[in-house]
């Protein structure tokens, strides 16, 4: 049996200052770092000492979020630019508010564009699978990824075996700072033991 779990990034500047995530390189908050503390103490109890396979997204937020559980176990994160959020192109380092008066697309599908020059979901999908194949035939018992809401929800899909059209009419999302348990069984059967869960943070 293997565990994958998932951390999405916890709060992060872009959270409280109505900025636009995406590929702007963020900054965690203090009560982030925080978060992130609380988080790599209860996976460092949780699998009691075990030895973990840590990546992150290189962005900021993420790779913050990273070191800090890295240091409970005693191991370096490897970054992985594959788990960046999606980009949205222009609106980069633009605000929320900007975003919402510009919108070039509405997304109706997994091939719209928000703008001309950001991922489409099956871009991000496209993106994220090879990083996903390699997880998936990975022979460590203990794997955490560090990442972003919209990314991580892509993974939750990849993991259920789903295809990149189910994205079309369902998706499971999360919160910030949000872990999401997986197992993988020795006769690999796929399952998600919990969800986002936030009791990490607490």
């Amino acid at each position: 049996m293997r565990q994958i779990f998932t951390v999405q990034h916890t709060q992060s500047e872009h959270h409280i200052n109505g900025m636009v995530g995406s590929w702007t390189d963020w900054n965690l908050t203090e009560l982030g770092k925080l978060q992130a503390d609380r988080i790599a103490e209860k996976l460092r109890q949780e699998l009691d000492g075990q030895k973990i396979v840590l990546y992150t997204s290189d962005l900021k937020r993420a790779k913050q979020t990273a070191d800090r559980i890295a240091s409970r176990f005693q191991t370096a994160p490897i970054v992985k630019k594959e788990l960046r959020e999606r980009n949205l192109g222009r609106c980069c380092g633009k605000s929320v508010q900007w975003l919402r008066e510009n919108l070039e697309c509405d997304e109706k599908s997994i091939d719209d564009r928000l703008f001309s020059d950001a991922e489409s979901r099956r871009d991000e999908w496209n993106r994220l699978k090879p990083f996903f194949d390699q997880v998936m035939t990975e022979e460590a018992g203990n794997i955490v990824i560090v990442s972003h809401g919209d990314l991580l929800s892509v993974f939750n899909s990849m993991f259920l075996g789903l295809e990149a059209e189910s994205l079309n009419t369902c998706e499971m999302s999360g919160f910030a700072g949000g872990v999401t348990q997986m197992i993988v069984r020795d006769d690999g059967k796929r399952i998600i033991k919990r969800i986002s869960d936030m009791s990490f943070i607490r």
